[in-house]
């Protein structure tokens, strides 16, 4: 799978298990951030975002630091799951 097509995969993956029914993949941007001026997420979708690494991916992300380095954006998102080897 290329880094796109795993972008494209964890667009639909967020849309759906954070309920964003009103908006499609191509509404994200996959360098955008996902916190903020984003997409606009919060605490507790930070953790179901941490819990998609897990169920989906097979990864976990216990130390915080790093969590919010990994959920930066789509595409650290994308680059993390590449770099250990579960994509």
């Amino acid at each position: 799978m290329t880094q796109e097509e795993l972008i494209e995969q964890l667009k639909g993956q967020i849309i759906k298990n954070l309920s964003l029914e009103d908006l499609t993949p191509g509404d994200i941007d996959a360098d955008g951030p996902l916190f903020g001026e984003g997409l606009g997420l919060d605490s507790i979708d930070a953790i179901e975002l941490v819990l998609l690494l897990e169920k989906e991916y097979g990864i976990k992300v216990e130390d915080p630091r790093k969590r919010r380095e990994v959920l930066t954006s789509i595409r650290t998102m994308a680059k993390f799951i590449e770099a250990n080897g579960k994509a």
